[in-house]
């Protein structure tokens, strides 16, 4: 995924911000109005609170028009000690396994609290149709599903959250809802014809959110996401059988 060099409004080509499930990692964004750094992160497959620690940004992560988001991916790295031809002592390897226990510990906690997060949250369809076409993240990639639908009939809130976006100006989705669940779960409910509830607002599971619509593409039919820590991931994972 290609940015155009230290120019405003940075963004990725529409196709790959639709279909790529690569994060952008370089480049910078600068706000629009109406945005939020959920959508932003959104846009470019990141997660929101990785993006807020690497720009400053506080809870709740108020942005403005404007403002310049860097989009460079910063690690954490650990430094080595040559120790040149000499041989390590067991003391040291001892040292050296408790280090690398300690830092396998927050990843192994981080993905029991996901696990924890994921039971908590209680799914449902956002749509009564069936689905055209499913996620996939070969060939024609797919971070979502597509649901049949006809202009005007009922989108539902997948599981409780508050809103975190709602609005138009993401390229490719239409007029877009993105939900919080939790600190790890996102939703997302795509090219709406009408959208019910603004930033802010607290959605129950099974409430009226929206309405399907074609915004963005030419069919309608509503586009759904779910996204753990920016991630997409398949929705039919967690929805129950039909």
């Amino acid at each position: 995924m290609i940015l155009e060099g230290c120019q405003a409004n940075n963004y990725a080509p529409v196709e790959d911000l639709y279909r790529s499930e690569s994060p952008v990692t370089q480049g910078f964004h600068q706000v629009k109005p109406g945005e939020t750094l959920f959508s932003i992160a959104w846009r470019y497959n990141r997660d929101y609170r990785q993006l807020a620690k690497n720009n400053g940004i506080k809870p709740p992560y108020k942005i403005m028009p404007g403002q310049r988001i860097d989009l460079q991916k910063r690690t954490n790295f650990t430094q080595s000690v040559a120790v040149g031809k000499q041989s390590v002592s067991s003391a040291n390897q001892t040292q050296r396994y408790k280090k690398e226990e300690n830092q396998k510990k927050p990843v192994l906690e981080k993905v029991a609290n996901q696990r924890h997060n994921a039971v908590n949250i209680v799914w449902q369809w956002p749509a009564t149709g069936s689905v055209l076409n499913h996620f996939s993240t070969k060939g024609k990639v797919n971070k979502g599903i597509n649901i049949a639908g006809q202009r005007g009939e009922p989108v539902f809130a997948a599981a409780s959250g508050k809103v975190v976006y709602s609005g138009p100006g993401m390229v490719g989705y239409g007029n877009l809802i993105i939900l919080k669940h939790n600190e790890d779960f996102l939703s997302a409910y795509a090219h709406n014809s009408k959208l019910l509830v603004n930033e802010g607002d607290i959605a129950k599971v099974g409430q009226k959110i929206a309405e399907i619509g074609s915004s963005g593409v030419s069919s309608t039919q509503l586009h759904f996401e779910i996204r753990v820590n920016g991630r997409p991931v398949n929705p039919l994972r967690y929805l129950p059988k039909r």
